[in-house]
């Protein structure tokens, strides 16, 4: 069977017909709010949107899918940012959203993990963990939205990745259905466990290419008794940097986020909302957005007024939050500065990594040859200075026309990959390739590397149904180094 010349009426009424009852959605009206996703820049119409209740249903959607080859797209929150779980414009891919499979599993204080099924809303999984005295530290915006299957597949970052890592160090086992239809199942609560390869691995940060992840067993963290938020203005990058390492010393594994924002980003988060007022009372080039928890009977907010007194040779103003809720408002300007950066409109976003004694370089450069480049764009400059990532995105001028926009952000993306080239970073830190990054992501990648990767493709996905086209394009123009 192919799905490329069967009528469509006609595979969908075959695909229906091998499906249970209550999982396919094929009419426009019932598929359009799986078109599109978070960012509105990236929109594709599914074949069928399957919405199975049960890891067996999603084992019996792979297999049919696989035997007749019809390509699928495993679906989250769709609040990625690089196309990777939107179904191809051309309509023949089939949808699989994990939204109801959403339970909890299991949840142990003791182990101080839980195991939650992958179409479970993170902030939902955060809040099983909250119950039992415990956090999932696993922050970003879209948590309201996003879900834990997406979190793995994309191997998500956030604000608290300096402390706890990224998602790929916060997970214990998964439950995962191959491309033709075999349930793996790796769901294990073991901390030490050096039993040969470590498979989970292969799928986290595979977005969607490799398997359908339906279950994942995560770790937990003890809940802080205490959160302590601070924003304090800086000189330059190199100062925001100098305080970074001092930070790390003198809070040690007490910090939890600290977060870079030019002065541009703070004009921004003033300007998206009237009764937001800047929180200091002088205008600084650099700020910066501090955060420490704690537990137990450490004195938290000494320590920090202490490492922040001490470091005013480097500060030139700050306030230091005196409660949850100021806290709360501090990380405010944050979230409004990403909301309004785009001026209602279109703009790049940039998610870059390098190692970080070089970051205040990098950011120094990527500017400089933006102003040389396109003086008219804005630079939106801000990030998270534990991990060496920075989100430069790109607003264009008012009133250019599409057109022009996409020339813009084509060539002021290659302006800052040239840079993040030169300093040996990463073109993507969190966000990952799907089909956005694709053509930059090939561009650099080495043959060895693609080669390995081509193998495990072939491996787990031989027939090429698994998210065709994301990170690497379909298997017919695969590059020559990975394809065989």
């Amino acid at each position: 069977m192919d799905a490329v010349t069967i009528p469509r009426e006609k595979l969908l009424a075959t695909l229906k017909a091998a499906l249970p009852d209550g999982i396919l959605l094929a009419a426009q009206d019932e598929i359009e709010r799986y078109t599109q996703d978070w960012s509105g820049d990236h929109f594709g119409i599914p074949l069928a949107v399957a919405r199975p209740r049960s890891v067996a249903e999603v084992s019996i959607v792979m297999r049919y899918c696989n035997a007749n080859d019809i390509p699928v797209v495993p679906q989250g929150g769709l609040t990625g940012l690089v196309g990777a779980a939107v179904a191809d414009p051309g309509g023949g891919e089939v949808v699989i959203s994990l939204e109801r499979l959403n339970k909890l599993r299991s949840i142990s204080a003791i182990d101080f993990a839980m195991v939650v099924e992958a179409g479970c809303i993170l902030e939902e999984a955060k809040r099983y963990a909250e119950a039992e005295d415990c956090i999932l530290p696993i922050t970003f915006g879209a948590q309201g939205s996003c879900r834990v299957g997406g979190n793995v597949a994309t191997n998500a970052g956030g604000f608290n990745v300096l402390r706890y890592g990224m998602t790929r160090d916060l997970v214990l086992g998964l439950e995962v259905v191959l491309a033709d239809g075999r349930i793996w199942n790796g769901l294990k609560l073991l901390r030490k466990d050096n039993r040969g390869y470590d498979l989970k691995q292969l799928f986290i940060g595979s977005e969607g290419t490799l398997g359908v992840v339906t279950a994942v067993a995560l770790k937990l963290f003890p809940k802080p008794t205490q959160v302590e938020t601070a924003l304090v203005g800086l000189r330059s990058v190199d100062d925001a940097m100098a305080l970074y390492a001092r930070a790390r010393r003198e809070c040690s594994d007490l910090l939890t986020a600290f977060e870079l924002i030019l002065r541009g980003g703070i004009e921004i988060a003033l300007g998206a909302r009237p009764d937001v007022r800047d929180p200091l009372s002088q205008i600084c080039p650099v700020y910066v957005l501090v955060e420490a928890s704690a537990g137990g009977r450490v004195d938290l907010r000494a320590i920090l007024q202490d490492f922040l007194i001490g470091a005013d040779d480097l500060i030139l103003d700050g306030v230091v939050a005196a409660s949850r809720a100021q806290g709360q408002q501090l990380w405010l300007l944050r979230e409004l500065m990403v909301d309004a950066q785009g001026r209602g409109g279109r703009y790049l976003r940039t998610d870059v990594s390098v190692p970080i004694s070089t970051l205040a370089g990098f950011v120094g450069d990527a500017l400089e040859a933006l102003g040389k480049s396109h003086p008219d764009a804005l630079p939106v400059t801000y990030g998270h200075v534990g991990d060496g990532n920075i989100h430069l995105n790109i607003v264009p001028p008012a009133g250019m026309g599409a057109e022009a926009i996409e020339t813009l952000f084509h060539e002021t993306e290659e302006v800052i990959f040239d840079v993040v080239d030169r300093y040996g970073g990463s073109l993507s830190a969190e966000h990952g390739i799907g089909r956005v990054k694709q053509e930059a992501f090939l561009k650099r990648i080495d043959e060895v590397s693609l080669d390995l990767a081509g193998r495990i493709k072939d491996a787990l996905d031989p027939t090429g149904i698994m998210s065709r086209g994301r990170i690497f394009p379909p298997r017919a123009q695969f590059p020559e180094a990975g394809g065989r």
